[in-house]
């Protein structure tokens, strides 16, 4: 009879462990992917800032190249934290919201975002390169 009674403790024990080694795992992977990808993109804008003027040969190719990389690896470091906290093992805490739908006026404040984006940094480009 007291077989029975501290076996639902023994199994909760065990699932217990198993949680918290699942969530030791989860968090040794992110935090290890979000460090090397740090020092990458770090890397990649060390990279960039010391090209210089963006004029010489093959200059604008390599500051393409690293800027790239950098968005990339900043994709993946926002795909790792969301992936990790889908696969947390103590669930989610909250549900999101479902998104809205898809409107004219929303793609209007899209579009306009991304023109203002684009000529912000069209100017700020000329003027760093009037400065330099």
């Amino acid at each position: 009879m007291s077989e029975t009674s501290t076996a639902p403790d023994d199994l909760t024990d065990v699932l217990e462990a198993h949680r918290a080694e699942a969530a030791r795992r989860v968090l040794a992977l992110y935090n290890a992917t979000v460090v090397l990808l740090l020092l990458g993109i770090a890397g990649l804008a060390i990279y960039a800032f010391r090209l210089g003027p963006l004029v010489g040969p093959g200059v604008e190719s390599s500051f393409g190249f690293a800027a790239a990389t950098m968005f990339v690896m900043g994709a993946l470091l926002v795909h790792l934290v969301d992936e990790s906290y889908r696969s947390w093992p103590l669930g989610r805490k909250f549900r999101p919201t479902t998104p809205a739908p898809v409107t004219p006026g929303g793609t209007a404040r899209v579009i306009t975002w991304l023109i203002v984006l684009a000529a912000v940094l069209g100017m700020a480009y000329v003027l760093a390169q009037l400065l330099m």
